[in-house]
């Protein structure tokens, strides 16, 4: 026991640096992101939380980069929703989808009272007033307006599109970046908002066209497309050129596809990159012919029009794209 005690009297100084390195980065990321904690001797971003021991262990070379540190989960445990709700003690997560980040008070649209007890008629006329000036304050400036107005268009073009929690957020995030950063003057809320929508839909590897982006937003897909390049250089957005396999998963749910065709598709495209053949064409185009060649190849078929319609190309540019990866991979295509 007192080697043990040694031991870790030598390994506090240097946890206590570590800590001290995952502040820094902390700082560094600022508010917006989270940090990225690395493994110092392998590098690896792997890591577990050992809640039994209080450790984070690198799940590559095992070492423990940090330890004693604090549990800030819940101490009861839940094995559904409603026991969940019933346990909980705290309200929703923060969230950057709403202009307060939803850390107002909100007062519960139900009539009833802590213990589940209707309230009477004339406490729910106070209720209402009280409501209506919740509402009120909430927004104290034109800036928060406009923010609350943004995040408002971004939910509803999120929805419309079927995007993810996740996605909604990084969009949000952006949004707040180019309103600190003033990007917003000079140009309408709802193109920013659509271009940071579109951003953020690369960023999480879910893309959306622009096209797609234009149809559920109040603005032309010119405009969407002129304030994202601006954007993202003003903000240094390093977004690497979208990949057709990205869009192989959704195109072959909308055409009702088996998984050996989408694993088909897959397979021609990575064949397609390793020769170049999918640099300077549209990811669209080329998911969309290598979606076409693998339905002929496992019985699956689909017609050039319908898998046009769904990937929002024209037969055309199958045909030219078809062609070209069946020559380039000696395919052959029995049509």
């Amino acid at each position: 026991m007192p080697e043990l005690e040694k031991e870790r009297e030598v390994e506090r100084p240097q946890r206590s640096k570590l800590r001290e390195k995952i502040r820094q980065d902390k700082e560094k990321v600022g508010s917006f992101e989270k940090p990225k904690v690395e493994c110092p001797e392998c590098g690896s971003r792997s890591l577990v939380q050992d809640y039994e021991r209080a450790e984070l262990v690198c799940n590559e070379c095992g070492l423990v980069v940090d330890s004693e540190f604090i549990d800030q989960g819940p101490e009861w445990r839940a094995f559904d929703h409603d026991q969940r709700m019933k346990r909980s003690r705290v309200g929703a997560p923060m969230t950057y989808t709403i202009h307060d980040k939803g850390l107002s008070t909100m007062i519960d649209w139900r009539n009833r009272d802590s213990y589940g007890k209707s309230i009477s008629s004339k406490s729910r006329a106070q209720l209402y007033r009280l409501r209506k000036w919740q509402r009120r304050i909430r927004v104290s400036n034109a800036t928060e307006r406009n923010l609350a107005f943004a995040l408002s268009e971004l939910d509803r073009m999120a929805s419309a599109l079927g995007l993810s929690r996740n996605v909604r957020e990084t969009a949000a995030v952006v949004y707040r970046k180019a309103v600190d950063m003033n990007l917003i003057r000079g140009r309408s809320i709802e193109g920013v908002a659509a271009s940071a929508l579109y951003a953020a839909c690369r960023q999480c590897s879910v893309p959306r066209t622009l096209d797609e982006i234009a149809e559920v937003s109040r603005v032309s897909r010119k405009e969407i497309g002129r304030t994202y390049r601006f954007i993202s250089r003003e903000l240094g957005l390093k977004l690497m050129p979208t990949s057709p396999i990205d869009y192989i998963p959704r195109f072959c749910s909308g055409l009702n596809l088996k998984g050996e065709v989408q694993s088909k598709g897959v397979e021609i495209l990575r064949q397609a990159a390793e020769k170049e053949l999918t640099s300077g064409r549209g990811p669209t185009g080329v998911a969309a012919a290598a979606i076409y060649i693998s339905s002929i190849l496992c019985g699956d078929r689909r017609t050039q029009r319908e898998v046009a319609e769904v990937a929002g190309v024209t037969e055309v540019t199958i045909r030219n794209r078809y062609k070209e990866l069946a020559e380039q991979l000696d395919i052959e295509i029995i049509l």
